[in-house]
C-alpha cells in the first residue's frame, strides 16, 4: 500500500498562480517541480470524435465489431498514449499507461461506474426485472456490494469454494483420460472450447447454485443443455447491440432483440428452479448441515437482500463467469502447449506443492506461483475484456490534458499488453515476470480494480488455478505445428480459429 501512495501522490496535480492561462483551461503544474507544463484543454485530445456518425461508417468497413482491440491498438500508435473517439452515440477517451490508470482510478469515486452493457439492462427493463451489482450504481449498487463482497470475495470463503471445485476438476480429469482410452490412440486430440465452457459452467454452477449440472457425464440433462445454449445465444446477441441501441431493435421487432430476450429467460429461469430447489431442501433438512450450500443459498438463508436481488447479481456473476474462465483456460492451454519447457517448469511445481502440502488443495494452492504467473500471463497478451472502464466522478489531468468529470474513459488493456514501454519483450509469454520484485501496480488489471473489479474474481482465479494444477499433473500438451492464432472480438477476445491441442496422458508419453 505504501508503493501505491507514492505513485498516486507523484501523480497529483496542483493549481500554479502566475502563470500563462489558455482561455479554457487555467494552467496546472505537477507536483513533482522538474517537470511543469501547461495543460491543455479537452478539445485538444488527439482522436476521431467530431462526426460520430462517419466514424461508425468507417469502423464498420474496417470491420471494427471484430477487430476492436486491433484498431485500439493501431489508435495508440497513430495518437500516442491519449486519444478521444466517437464511434456512433459511444464516445470515450482512451489511455495505456499504468500511471494514468493510477489516475483514472483515483478519480472513480464513492460509487464507480463504468460502461454499462445496454443489451442487458434493456432486457430486465422489458421483463420488469432487478439489476445485479454489475449492472447497479449509486448506493443501491455499493449496499448490495458490501454484503455479496463478504460471500463471494472475501479470502476466507475459499474454504467453502475449493472442495466444490476440486471434484469438478477431478471429473474433467476423468472425462479426458476416457477420451483418450475410446481413441484407442494413447492421446486425445480436439478443438477443447465446448469442453471448457461445460466445465467453467459447471464449476460455476456448483458454487453458486450449490448444485452439479452433470456435464462432466457423457449424456446432458435436455434441461442443462437448453441452460448452455441460453449462455450461448445471449453472448452471441449482445455483440451486435453494443453500437445499435437495443430500444431501436426492438421496436422494429430484430431477430437479434428476440433472440436475446429469450436467452435472458432460459438463464433466469435457471436460477427460478434452483431456488426452488433450495427451499425444497431447507424444509427437508432436520438439522444444521455441515456442507457449503452454495453463495445462492447462503444469500437466502443470510436474509439480508430481497429474493429479486439475489436472483439478479448470482445470475448476472453465472452469465459472466463461463465464457470468461473458459476462454482464459483455453489461451493457457495453448500457451503451454507453444511453450513444452515452460510447461514442465509448471509441472514440477505442482509436483513439489503436491508433496509438501501433502495433498491438500487449499493449501497447494499458496505454493503456486508461477502457475498463477501463467495465468497473469496469459490475461495480459490475451485479455478477456479490450478495456477497463470508468465514469470519472471528478475533473482529472492525463498527459496534460484536461478530462471533465463524467467522461467516459477507457484503459486499453490489450494495447497496454502489448507496449514494450510498459513490458519488456512483451510479444514473449513469460510468467516468472510476475514473480520480480519490481512494481506490478496497475499491470495486472484482468479482473478489473478497487470496489469496482470483478465481483467472481475470487471464484474464477481458484478455479482457473485447480484447474491447470489437474492438467499437469496429469497430461501433457501439445499443438499442431506452425499454427498460430490470433484474436477476434465478439464482446470478449475469442480466438480467431479453433484451438486444436492433443492431451497425452504422462505415464505414456515420452
Amino acid at each position: 500500500m505504501q508503493l501505491l501512495s507514492v505513485i498516486l501522490c507523484s501523480l497529483l496535480f496542483s493549481f500554479a498562480s502566475g502563470m500563462r492561462c489558455s482561455s479554457s483551461m487555467p494552467v496546472i503544474r505537477q507536483a513533482y517541480p522538474e517537470s511543469s507544463c501547461i495543460v491543455r484543454p479537452f478539445n485538444e485530445i488527439p482522436g476521431l470524435w467530431k462526426n460520430g456518425v462517419v466514424n461508425l461508417y468507417n469502423f464498420w468497413k474496417l470491420d471494427g465489431f471484430k477487430n476492436l482491440h486491433r484498431i485500439m491498438l493501431q489508435n495508440f500508435n497513430t495518437y500516442g498514449p491519449i486519444y478521444r473517439e466517437k464511434i456512433g452515440y459511444y464516445e470515450s477517451v482512451n489511455i495505456i499507461k499504468p500511471e494514468d490508470a493510477a489516475i483514472l482510478f483515483k478519480a472513480e469515486g464513492h460509487y464507480p461506474k463504468r460502461l454499462k452493457v445496454e443489451a442487458w439492462t434493456s432486457y430486465r427493463d422489458y421483463r420488469n426485472r432487478k439489476y445485479g451489482v454489475l449492472l447497479k450504481n449509486g448506493e443501491d449498487w455499493r449496499s448490495n456490494r458490501v454484503i455479496l463482497n463478504k460471500e463471494v470475495i472475501s479470502l476466507k470463503m475459499l474454504e467453502n469454494f475449493v472442495p466444490l471445485l476440486d471434484e469438478v476438476g477431478q471429473d474433467f480429469v476423468a472425462r479426458v483420460h476416457k477420451k483418450i482410452h475410446r481413441s484407442g490412440q494413447n492421446k486425445w486430440t480436439t478443438d477443447l472450447s465446448q469442453e471448457l465452457f461445460k466445465y467453467a459452467l459447471e464449476s460455476v454452477s456448483s458454487v453458486l447454485y450449490g448444485e452439479r449440472l452433470g456435464l462432466m457425464l457423457d449424456y446432458i440433462d435436455p434441461e442443462a443443455q437448453r441452460f448452455i445454449d441460453c449462455i450461448t445465444l445471449m453472448f452471441k446477441t449482445t455483440s451486435p447491440m453494443l453500437y445499435i441501441p437495443p430500444a431501436l431493435l426492438r421496436n422494429i421487432g430484430a431477430k437479434v432483440w428476440r433472440d436475446h430476450v429469450e436467452a435472458w429467460d432460459g438463464i433466469f429461469n435457471q436460477a427460478d428452479r434452483c431456488i426452488q430447489n433450495i427451499y425444497r431442501q431447507l424444509r427437508q433438512e432436520t438439522g444444521e448441515s455441515k456442507e457449503y450450500p452454495g453463495v445462492l443459498a447462503s444469500l437466502l438463508l443470510l436474509d439480508k437482500l430481497s429474493i429479486e436481488d439475489i436472483k439478479a447479481s448470482v445470475t448476472e456473476l453465472m452469465a459472466g463467469g463461463v465464457d470468461t474462465t473458459s476462454i482464459t483456460l483455453l489461451w493457457t492451454l495453448y500457451e503451454l502447449a507453444r511453450h513444452p519447457n515452460l510447461q514442465e517448469e509448471l509441472r514440477a511445481e505442482v509436483a513439489a506443492a503436491r508433496a509438501e502440502s501433502q495433498g491438500d488443495m487449499l493449501d497447494m494452492l499458496k505454493r503456486i506461483p508461477l502457475v498463477k504467473g501463467a495465468l497473469k500471463e496469459t490475461l495480459r497478451l490475451h485479455p478477456v475484456a479490450v478495456s477497463l472502464q470508468r465514469y470519472i466522478a471528478e475533473d482529472i489531468i492525463i498527459q496534460n490534458y484536461h478530462i471533465p468529470a463524467g467522461t467516459l474513459v477507457q484503459l486499453g488493456l490489450y494495447a497496454m499488453g502489448r507496449d514494450p514501454k510498459v513490458f519488456f519483450r512483451p510479444e514473449q509469454y513469460q510468467p516468472s515476470r510476475w514473480l520480480r520484485t519490481e512494481t506490478q501496480y496497475f499491470k495486472s488489471l484482468g479482473f478489473g480494480f478497487g470496489p469496482r473489479q470483478c465481483l467472481g474474481r475470487r471464484i474464477a482465479e481458484t478455479e482457473m488455478q485447480i484447474f491447470l494444477i489437474h492438467m499437469l499433473e496429469n497430461f501433457r500438451i501439445e499443438k499442431q505445428r506452425n499454427v498460430e492464432v490470433q484474436s477476434t472480438f465478439e464482446l470478449i477476445l475469442l480466438p480467431d480459429k479453433p484451438i486444436i491441442l492433443t492431451l497425452k496422458p504422462l505415464h505414456v508419453s515420452q
